[in-house]
């Protein structure tokens, strides 16, 4: 799997390559975090944001399909005491409907086959009143250099399933049925939209 063979350098791009995007990228998402709120993270990656969001909730579940960025996760976030990690699938998660006060998923609807078929499941594990928090990288514009980079990153081996703008992220949760979508920018090397939005029909 392209993404336990990654693991143990994935890092290197968080911190190092595209760090303006990510140091911004955390600070939006720590925003929407509050102290009681029961958090789910899917595709957790390194712990990128999963240590921004332990750090300001009650408890957070981590979850991410590959087994080796999750034991990579886990070293990362090991100071933290509120954290539950598990392997998950996104398109079909084993939790309980309304299960959490907000759900996240970082940087991984452009990599999935079903992207509409995860956001059901996201919302479905999300509390009425809860949100949804969805940041993906914006991969389809040249001007911002993400074209280069969904271009590279697929000859690596990721295999980008869609490309977005900014303008066609917000498309996606509308035709899904959402009417309140607010999208905020991480801007850097490699900019990342951050869709947020309450649970549908709530």
């Amino acid at each position: 799997m392209f993404w336990d063979n990654v693991a143990g350098v994935y890092d290197i791009f968080v911190n190092v390559i595209n760090r303006r995007t990510h140091r911004e990228l955390r600070r939006i998402v720590a925003g929407l975090i509050g102290p009681q709120d029961r958090v789910l993270e899917c595709a957790c990656g390194t712990g990128m944001l999963t240590s921004v969001i332990a750090g300001r909730c009650r408890a957070v579940t981590a979850t991410d399909y590959a087994p080796k960025m999750l034991k990579r996760a886990e070293k990362n976030c090991a100071g933290y005491g509120n954290i539950t990690f598990s392997q998950a699938d996104i398109t079909s998660l084993d939790f309980p409907d309304g299960a959490f006060d907000k759900v996240v998923a970082g940087n991984v609807i452009h990599l999935l086959d079903e992207p509409m078929k995860a956001l059901k499941e996201l919302d479905r594990v999300c509390a009425p009143g809860g949100l949804l928090i969805i940041p993906t990288y914006m991969n389809k514009d040249d001007s911002v250099g993400g074209a280069g980079f969904s271009s590279a990153v697929d000859k690596a081996g990721a295999d980008f399933r869609h490309e977005f703008t900014i303008d066609s992220y917000r498309q996606f949760f509308l035709s899904a049925g959402y009417g309140d979508v607010r999208i905020e920018v991480a801007d850097g090397r490699i900019p990342c939209a951050v869709a947020v939005t309450g649970k549908r029909g709530a």
